[in-house]
């Protein structure tokens, strides 16, 4: 069975590869552009660790990051941490599961400042005895109607994989055939973000790509009807 990807690249081809070693048929359209944004890095003497909630933060940050580098950087997930070891990071501890959790590892850790280069659209986290410090290094550009490929693929009934809750939104906003279609989502926040009227809505076991794509796995070997809920 199809399963539609809409988050954005490098991590859309990712999915398809997992996809593809799973059996599934992937169709890669992603909803979001990713860029980087012009910023100003701040004293890593005024932090006692990075937060990553991204790997696009790793990868768009750009030379300005190398300053904290020596900082311990707590990842969420292991796409995060990969690119946070790539940018230079040696003192990971990756997260179990979003950027809520990762602040309370933190927390328990003695952690009371951290930077936290990260996404112009992103969620606030901190408060409760520890400072998150924003600073914004990419933007995620949605696209403005759905790609071609994403309506076609949603009209004849495809799985949806929902990476996050911004593109449950976007992506909800936009679809038309949403009675034709299912979501397998990478969170329930994901899922409530897409909004109601599809076929059936699901939600993987972990915030991970990994078990999303399980989940797509298991959902399309439900033979002559596609995913059910």
């Amino acid at each position: 069975m199809k399963v539609l990807i809409v988050r954005p690249e490098p991590g859309a081809s990712a999915s398809a590869e997992r996809a593809r070693a799973l059996g599934l048929d992937p169709i890669v359209a992603p909803l979001f552009t990713v860029r980087p944004l012009d910023w100003r890095a701040p004293d890593p003497a005024d932090f006692d660790a990075v937060l990553i909630t991204s790997a696009n933060a790793a990868r768009h940050a750009g030379p300005a990051l190398n300053a904290f580098t020596r900082l311990p950087c707590h990842a969420v997930g292991e796409t995060s941490a990969e690119a946070a070891r790539d940018a230079g990071f040696a003192d990971l501890r990756i997260g179990p599961s979003d950027g809520a959790a990762a602040v309370a590892v933190m927390k328990a850790d003695g952690v009371r400042r951290a930077f936290h280069p990260c996404g112009r659209d992103r969620v606030a986290l901190g408060g409760d005895g520890i400072e998150i410090a924003d600073c914004p290094v990419y933007a995620a550009e949605a696209v403005e109607d759905l790609p071609p490929a994403a309506e076609a693929a949603i009209a004849e009934g495809a799985l949806i994989l929902v990476h996050s809750p911004r593109a449950g939104a976007l992506l909800g906003a936009l679809a038309t055939e949403k009675a034709h279609a299912d979501i397998a989502a990478i969170s329930d926040t994901a899922a409530e973000a897409a909004g109601a009227g599809w076929r059936s809505v699901h939600v993987a076991s972990r915030p991970r790509d990994e078990a999303l794509l399980e989940l797509a796995a298991k959902l399309c070997q439900i033979e002559g009807h596609g995913p059910q809920s």
